[in-house]
């Protein structure tokens, strides 16, 4: 559900946007990827297009929240990684390794998802 825009958060609208579009494509790739194992997602081109598709979402989310709310965007765990890692699926997409994106839903994707929801309680 979009933030609501006369909901409690002292955060401006169009910041709570980008949250919503972070957490949104966040939740995505996690309910893409559950239950599934890393060959699960090298031998499913769909699986891993629809997962690509979201951290592009992510990165240029938080590359827009960034240049309007800099000091919000310090607050997300690896934003620059996060901006720069869209860059690669962008503009380097055919030498994404399969297991390096695994391991960031791994490991770094549960961290930002309880990053951006304590973000958006504010």
């Amino acid at each position: 559900m979009p933030p609501d825009p006369n909901g409690p958060s002292a955060l401006p609208l169009e910041s709570r946007k980008y949250l919503f579009d972070i957490e949104r494509a966040a939740d995505s790739i996690s309910q893409f990827t559950a239950g599934k194992t890393l060959a699960d997602y090298e031998a499913n081109r769909l699986l891993r297009a629809g997962v690509e598709r979201e951290f592009e979402i992510i990165g240029e989310a938080v590359s827009q929240l960034a240049k309007r709310d800099p000091a919000l965007a310090e607050r997300i765990p690896d934003h620059r990684r996060l901006i720069a890692f869209r860059d690669v699926l962008i503009h380097g997409y055919a030498d994404v390794d399969d297991v390096l994106v695994w391991g960031l839903i791994s490991t770094k994707l549960p961290e930002l998802l309880a990053a951006l929801r304590a973000l958006a309680a504010t």
